[in-house]
């Protein structure tokens, strides 16, 4: 088949490869030409595709990648993998309409398209159908199929991938499901399908909606337990040993990624906008979450006061690791980015290390990159020579031993590390 996946991101070039390795002529349609120029040319932005992939299918003609809208030109199954951001605290589905408008004035009978971004219920029936039908001249379910299939990548994670995540599908109609699962069935071992779209997308915010509300929870838990001078570390522990009603998760200095300081915002508005009803613990789990940055602050202010007797003004600080979680350049929403930030306002002088960013990374270029492969900075600089390390994300290449062998103090904000009398975890 002849397959359109727009948006060549963290979810759309996974895809797009995957489709083109099975067998599938793909084109990726990305309007940023930049990327496009980087994608013809090898070059993979996209860590989870390395550019032995990426050179493979291009190499066998069975992908291209295009900012140009009439190579949509005769497609079967079109997949849109398009942002869905927050604009001003609200969601912003510009992205979908765009790709909805540009993919309408290219649909023919029997064709196939496919929302994978992640929206509240209701966004493929009342947003992009009206676009579809509109731009075509078409009737969804009856001239072509409508479908909602949510994504479930997960960044640098080697052991879940596209082809062996179990991939929730549904359709319009019941004709309309049977085209979207015949294409997944194509590129991923099991599919789920879904009794209707509203279904299959409350299911892709409610599952990040958990994780967010349960990281709220252990975040808040890690507060009190401090105030109360309990290790909240063993204490989780010792709860995750009961082998049944309980699932372990661990605090933080936040949450970061597409996904969770998002995706439950969409549903909580939706609620809101829609039926005027307050979806309240979703609202106290952004609340707790995205003020986790500011406590990670205080705790260090207060241990350079208590530990030094002086301010973050003018302390150096090490910061280890930028992005939102370990084995990733995915920079985006990171907590630790908020960290830096806060720090350099308060007059911190903040050397940040992260392996997996450089200064040309645009998800990161605020943050000064310095090369390493272990825990020392630039030149002649050692870990000992600043006032305090605070370590955000446990990159594998830090060498925590060495760490924690020559820093003067640490706030370990993941517990990974082991209590020391100069070493507090979060």
């Amino acid at each position: 088949m002849h397959i359109c996946v727009l948006g060549q991101g963290y979810v759309g070039l996974p895809l797009a490869v995957r489709a083109a390795e099975v067998g599938h002529t793909v084109t990726g349609y990305e309007p940023d030409r930049a990327r496009c120029e980087a994608l013809a040319a090898g070059s993979s932005y996209v860590e989870d595709i390395g550019d032995d992939r990426l050179r493979a299918v291009l190499g066998s003609d069975t992908y291209y990648a295009t900012s140009d809208p009439q190579d949509l030109k005769g497609f079967d199954v079109a997949v849109i993998t398009v942002p869905t951001p927050l604009t001003d605290r609200a969601p912003d589905l510009s992205c979908v309409r765009d790709a909805g408008r540009v993919l309408a004035e290219w649909i023919e009978p029997g064709a196939t398209v496919v929302l994978e971004s992640t929206t509240h219920p209701g966004t493929t029936r009342d947003v992009l159908v009206p676009l579809l039908e509109e731009g075509s001249g078409l009737v969804a379910g009856r001239d072509f199929h409508v479908g909602f299939s949510p994504e479930r990548i997960d960044p640098g994670n080697a052991d879940w991938r596209l082809e062996n995540t179990p991939k929730i599908v549904a359709g319009l109609t019941e004709g309309c499901l049977e085209r979207v699962k015949a294409f997944y069935d194509t590129v991923t071992d099991v599919t789920v399908p879904a009794s209707g779209l509203e279904e299959a997308e409350l299911a892709k915010v409610f599952e990040n909606t958990y994780r967010h509300v349960n990281i709220a929870l252990v975040n808040e838990l890690s507060r009190m337990a401090h105030t109360l001078g309990v290790d909240v570390w063993h204490t989780l522990e010792l709860a995750a040993t009961k082998p049944f009603g309980f699932t372990k998760f661990l605090p933080g200095p936040g949450v970061g990624g597409h996904c969770l300081p998002i995706d439950p915002v969409y549903l909580s508005h939706h609620v809101k906008a829609r039926h005027g009803q307050t979806f309240r613990l979703i609202e106290l789990a952004q609340d707790i979450n995205e003020s986790q940055p500011d406590y990670v602050v205080r705790r260090l202010q207060d241990a350079l006061s208590r530990r030094f007797r002086r301010s973050v003004h003018g302390a150096r600080v090490l910061a280890l690791g930028a992005t939102y979680k370990p084995g990733t350049s995915d920079a985006r929403q990171s907590p630790a980015v908020e960290v830096i930030d806060r720090l350099r306002q308060m007059g911190a002088d903040v050397t940040v290390v992260d392996p997996y960013l450089g200064e040309a990374d645009g998800s990161c270029r605020e943050i000064p990159f310095i090369p390493t492969t272990a825990t020392a900075t630039a030149t002649a600089t050692t870990v000992s020579d600043f006032d305090a390390v605070v370590l955000l994300t446990p990159h594998g290449e830090f060498d925590l031993v060495r760490l924690a062998a020559e820093a003067s103090y640490v706030l370990d904000t993941r517990g990974v590390m082991a209590a020391e009398p100069h070493i507090e975890r979060l």
